[in-house]
């Protein structure tokens, strides 16, 4: 799991390349959560995939907390995968 830094006021895209994982395989489908989910926490404003990378983008995030992001995804063969990173929010 990959640690990230983000300011509470930043919004910016986070993103995962999972060609490394995919062999003959694409994305087909790709859904996004933040734990835990909380008043003033980080949330998840949009998301987007290509055929072998998959983007969030952040807003938010109370100071001094950890999220878990977790990017699950649906491969073209039917198989389902998840990668996860902590996000550690900080004024910057």
């Amino acid at each position: 799991m990959s640690l990230f830094v983000k300011d509470p006021q930043a919004r910016i895209d986070h993103a995962i390349d999972w060609s490394a994982y995919l062999a003959a395989q694409t994305l087909i489908a790709s859904d996004w959560a933040v734990s835990p989910e909380e008043a003033g926490g980080v949330i998840v404003e949009a998301t987007a995939f290509e055929a072998q990378r998959s983007s969030a983008r952040l807003s938010g995030g109370v100071v001094g907390r950890l999220y878990r992001l977790t990017n699950h995804v649906i491969l073209s063969d039917g198989q389902v995968d998840e990668r996860s990173v902590t996000i550690r929010v900080e004024e910057r």
